[in-house]
Parts: structure tokens; C-alpha cells; sequence
């Protein structure tokens, strides 16, 4: 399927056939098209969670006002956002490239202070906004990359952060929740399936100037 023919076979799929998994190398492919994600100044400022453990997912279940798509998915995944970010963190991303790219880091010297300006110039909360925007990219890529393989997804914005982040001790990890989605493959009764997309139409969407 082409790109386009991918995106219209997706949708957020509301019933998973809990007796099927992706398997490891179909798991490893999606994450891989998250690690892959661009963000700001590439510092990827945040982790991702791949929650498998059936209890901790029966907590999380109701933490999300008790979604099935949260414990018959093949996986649930947590993304993230970094609450520590400071020098150091910036500091170990220009470790990071001068490792991967093999330069001395004395040549790094000019984009490391624009890095650390970033990060120094934004109070707290505007980090972890920051950071919550990075996560969301990091989401459609997932969500991309999951149709163009023929699994099924669902983006989920409705459960409690906070509860998230009690339960998967996100706060002892300097994270706090960002966004989560459900992985897998569609029941056969979802009639969600069967729906046809709503969405605006260009003439509407897009102002071209």
C-alpha cells in the first residue's frame, strides 16, 4: 500500500483482538520509527514506556477511565516527558554526537552553547511543555509507521497523568506522562473499522497564501 493508502486503511482502533501480539521484530520496527522521530535541536526530550505486565496494565486501565484498548492491546506505550532537564542533560547530548559522529567535541562548541541556551533560557514549566511537544512527534511517527505495516493503533489522551506517573513511578525517573497509545490488531467486531473517516475538507483545513 502507498502512503496515503496506508493512512486511510488506519484508524484509532477501539477494540483489539487481545489473543494477538506483534511479534519482536514487528515491536522492534515501531520503536525503531519512534527512536527515528526528529526533535527539537534532536535532544529527544523524552522516554518511551512498552508496558506488557498485565497487572500493572489493569492499574493503568483504570487510571484511564477504563478503556479496554489498555489491556487487550498487544502493548500499551507511554510516552514520556523529561522533567530534568538542565546542562547536564545538554551537555550528554553533545557527548552523544561527537560519540556517534567520531569529532572531538571542541568542534561541537558552537551548536552546544545554542543547545544550552535553549534548555537555560526556558523556566521549568516551559521545558516540560517543550518536551510534551517532542513526545507528540514521536507519537505520529508511531502511529505512521505502525499502519505502514499493517498494525493497528490508537492514540489515547484520556487517562489521568498523574495516576499514570504514581503507578509506572514516573517521578523517581524524572518523567511525567505525556500522551499514550494502544498497539496491536483489530478485532473482527470492531465496527469502528467500518466507519468512514470524517475530516475537514481541504478547502476548509488548508489557507494557502
Amino acid at each position: 500500500m502507498s502512503l496515503l493508502k496506508n493512512l486511510n486503511w488506519r484508524y484509532a482502533t477501539k477494540k483489539f483482538d487481545h489473543t494477538k501480539k506483534l511479534s519482536a521484530e514487528q515491536l522492534d520496527d515501531l520503536l525503531t520509527a519512534i527512536q527515528l522521530a526528529p526533535s527539537s535541536l534532536g535532544l529527544q526530550q523524552y522516554r518511551v514506556l512498552v508496558i506488557e505486565d498485565a497487572d500493572t496494565r489493569e492499574k493503568l486501565r483504570e487510571a484511564a477511565f477504563g478503556q479496554q484498548q489498555i489491556t487487550e492491546a498487544s502493548q500499551l506505550i507511554v510516552f514520556a516527558a523529561e522533567t530534568n532537564m538542565d546542562e547536564e542533560f545538554g551537555e550528554k547530548y553533545i557527548d552523544l554526537i561527537a560519540k556517534t559522529r567520531e569529532i572531538g567535541r571542541e568542534h561541537l562548541g558552537g551548536f552546544e552553547q545554542m543547545v544550552l541556551n535553549a534548555v537555560n533560557s526556558r523556566s521549568e514549566d516551559e521545558k516540560i511543555v517543550w518536551a510534551h511537544k517532542q513526545a507528540y512527534i514521536g507519537l505520529g511517527f508511531l502511529l505512521s509507521a505502525a499502519a505502514a505495516i499493517g498494525i493497528d493503533a490508537c492514540p489515547m489522551e484520556g487517562f489521568l497523568a498523574g495516576k499514570f506517573d504514581e503507578i509506572l513511578g514516573l517521578k523517581e525517573k524524572g518523567l511525567t506522562s505525556s500522551v499514550i497509545a494502544t498497539i496491536g490488531f483489530r478485532a473482527h467486531d470492531d465496527h469502528y473499522a467500518q466507519l468512514q473517516k470524517v475530516r475537514r475538507p481541504k478547502s476548509d483545513m488548508f489557507i494557502h497564501i
